[in-house]
Parts: structure tokens; C-alpha cells; sequence
């Protein structure tokens, strides 16, 4: 497939999230948003064609998520991850975010502790204390190499009897790791040995990286399968994250019982007509836009590598083995969080996600966004090299 990624559709005019907040965020309108994980790249062609021909059709009532939508991801999964669902097992779901809130209503009450591994996307945290549950903090282990993995035993320390559910990203965002078999399996063992129940973030298990393999937490062994709930979608690998759909996966009835309990008081219902067309769409005939893309984004990987090569002395990154999220390392600036944000604002003209808000452990990063087109990646990469170039302590 031919696909050309060097241009996208300009986004501005769009009310598109991550250019209206510039200034609420920013305070200025004159950079390149590279923070909230959208792509500015265009969603593939051969989705907006299934769309349009959906609109011709003049009745947009109510609508039930199709069987043919759940079976062509069930059929994806398969082919791409060697992972099987049934039908049943599967649940229709705007965001992964209102997945885990679900969750955590579903498997623990107020005062119970969940566990989070920092640094991570914010919601984790948040969506815990907005519930009345505590966060039971278990750090990702950082080596001198600055590469991450998990710190079992930090985890089986903390572990009592009120801990009821881990929240785990995988692949991670924002460090970019995708989890080895064994170490998914140690936790796995884990949580097995608590009666812990497993929400496994799986949103950007498209966005791997060869040699890397995505490995589904519910894949490990039927017992690990029976203790975990996991978390679906095309947002992320296709761009349509503007559709509100993705999906929730459970393969134990009693663990599924519960979860729809919550899920149906919420009234989650069945999501929009021309979502479950993307969605479908999406993973009959994604295959190959996938893999186009995913060369495109290793490409800019690289650009990213080489202006913190030039500067490293400032500013370091280890490449990411999934997702489109680079976490920078920018300790050596010497510069408080506040301060490194007004760099990259003023200085870089790039709208970055802070490191601190995916806890204290991020202090001294920030994460970018580098699914952009090569366009934008090159202009925004000039920029970088730029500020750093002139960039005095």
C-alpha cells in the first residue's frame, strides 16, 4: 500500500483538542502541539470512504454495536497478537479511561488500594482517588541505562489484604516499553497469588516496533486470562480517537458479571453509527496501512534521535519499543519542571506533555508526541535543535 505521510490536513480550524487548548495550556498559540496522544496525521482513506457511504443513508437512530464489528476485531487480535475472544466476552466502551473506572467500581471498594506503576498516564491515578480508593504506588524500576521494568519486589512489599486491582499499561505509556513475556508473567504470578484482578491498557498494542512483540496480558496461561480485564481500540493505531469507541475484554463470567453490573448502571449503551463503521472497517482492512505507518513513525523516531545525539549533553532518549510517545530525558538541563516547560514553549516553540504530571517520577522529562507528519516532525525538529543549540544554564 502507498501512503503518503510526508503532508497531513492542516488541523487548526478543526476544534481539534490539542490546538484549541494551546493557549489554556501554553499560553500561546505560536507552537507545534506535540502533547496529547492524537496523531496529526490523516485516518486512513479507506475508513472516511466507509464513513461517507454510511451518510448516505438518511436514518442515523439508535444502533446496536454490530456482531460483524466484535468479530473483526476478534479476527485482529488473532492475526496480529495470537490472542482469542469470544464474542461474549467482549463489551462495547467509549474510552479506555471510562473502561478503568468501571473497573474499579466493579472489583473494589472505598478505602481498597489499586495499584499504579509510575510514571503513567495520569488517569490511572486520578481515576483511583476521584473514586475514593487509594493508590498503592509501585515505581517502575529504572536502570543506568535509563530503560525501564517492573520492581517486583517493591510490589510484593506493599501488597496487603485491602489491595484488590493493579491498573497495568502495556505497551507503557509514557516510558515506551513493551513488556517481555517474563515480565509480564512475573507479575502476572503475582497478582495471582493476591487474588489481584488485572486492567490491562492495551490501546497502543498496534504501535510495536520489530524486533518488539506485543504480548496480551489474558495470553500468558488460562489462569492469568481468569484475572484479567483488558482494553481494546482503534483510536490510537488508526487515528479515530474522535469516534469515542474501543472495547473491553473479559474472559471470566463472574469477573464479566460484575463489570457489566457497573457498566450497565453508567448506561454506557452502544456507541455511535458512524463509529462502529470505522471500527469495523478499521480492522478488516487496516493490515497493511499499519505496517506503512509504523515505518513512517520509525522514521521519525530517528530524526528525534539525532538532534539528542547532537545535544547529549542535554538532553538524552532511549527509543521507544511501542507507541508513538518519546519520553526525553532532559535531567542534565538542570532546570526545574517549570522552567523546562517555559523552555520548550518559548525557546523550542513545542507543546510538550510535562514528566511531572505522570508523577513525581517524571520530574525532569517530558513526552513527545512524534506521529505527525514527516513535514511537521522535520519543521519541529528544527526548532528543537535550535533552542538547544543556544541554550545556556
Amino acid at each position: 500500500m502507498k501512503v503518503d505521510f510526508s503532508l497531513s490536513c492542516k488541523r487548526e480550524n478543526t476544534n481539534a483538542e490539542k490546538y484549541v487548548l494551546r493557549n489554556r495550556l501554553f499560553g500561546t498559540e505560536n507552537l507545534i502541539p506535540m502533547w496529547v496522544a492524537d496523531m496529526d496525521i490523516d485516518t486512513p482513506s479507506f475508513i472516511l470512504e466507509a464513513v461517507q457511504k454510511r451518510l448516505q443513508h438518511p436514518n442515523f437512530g439508535y444502533e446496536e454495536m454490530p456482531s460483524s464489528a466484535f468479530v473483526a476485531q476478534i479476527e485482529w487480535l488473532k492475526r496480529h497478537h495470537s490472542v482469542t475472544f469470544l464474542q461474549e466476552e467482549l463489551l462495547y466502551s467509549h474510552s479506555v479511561v471510562a473502561s478503568i473506572n468501571a473497573a474499579i467500581e466493579a472489583y473494589s471498594t472505598e478505602g481498597d488500594k489499586i495499584i499504579v506503576q509510575t510514571p503513567v498516564y495520569p488517569p490511572f491515578f486520578k481515576s483511583v482517588t476521584h473514586h475514593n480508593r487509594k493508590v498503592l504506588f509501585n515505581p517502575l524500576k529504572k536502570s543506568e541505562h535509563g530503560d525501564y521494568t517492573f520492581d517486583i519486589d517493591d510490589l510484593v512489599s506493599k501488597i496487603d489484604k485491602d489491595t484488590k486491582l493493579l491498573l497495568l499499561c502495556s505497551p507503557h505509556n509514557p516510558v515506551g516499553r513493551v513488556w517481555k513475556k517474563e515480565e509480564l508473567k512475573a507479575l502476572g504470578d503475582v497478582c495471582l497469588a493476591h487474588n489481584i484482578v488485572v486492567f490491562s491498557d492495551e490501546i497502543h498494542s498496534d504501535l510495536v516496533y520489530e524486533p518488539h512483540i506485543h504480548i496480551p496480558f489474558a495470553s500468558l496461561s488460562d489462569e492469568v486470562a481468569n484475572i484479567t480485564v483488558s482494553a481494546y481500540g482503534v483510536g490510537k493505531t488508526f487515528n479515530l480517537a474522535g469516534f469515542a469507541i474501543s472495547t473491553v475484554a473479559i474472559t471470566n463470567e463472574i469477573l464479566r458479571e460484575k463489570y457489566k453490573k457497573v457498566y450497565n448502571e453508567i448506561h454506557f449503551a452502544q456507541g455511535t453509527i458512524l463509529g462502529h463503521v470505522a471500527f469495523e472497517t478499521a480492522y478488516m482492512y487496516g493490515d497493511s496501512w499499519l505496517e506503512v505507518l509504523k515505518i513512517h513513525l520509525k522514521k521519525n523516531i530517528v530524526l528525534l534521535e539525532d538532534v539528542c545525539k547532537k545535544h547529549n549533553d542535554k538532553i538524552s532518549f532511549i527509543a521507544p519499543e511501542g507507541t508513538y510517545l518519546a519520553w526525553l530525558d532532559c535531567s542534565k538541563m538542570s532546570l526545574s519542571d517549570k522552567e523546562l516547560k517555559e523552555f520548550f514553549v518559548k525557546n523550542a516553540k513545542l507543546g510538550l506533555s510535562n514528566g511531572v504530571s505522570f508523577s513525581k517520577e517524571g520530574s525532569a522529562y517530558m513526552r513527545l508526541n512524534f506521529a505527525v507528519s514527516s513535514e511537521i516532525m522535520e519543521q519541529a525538529m528544527q526548532q528543537l535543535d535550535f533552542a538547544l543549540e543556544r541554550f545556556q544554564r
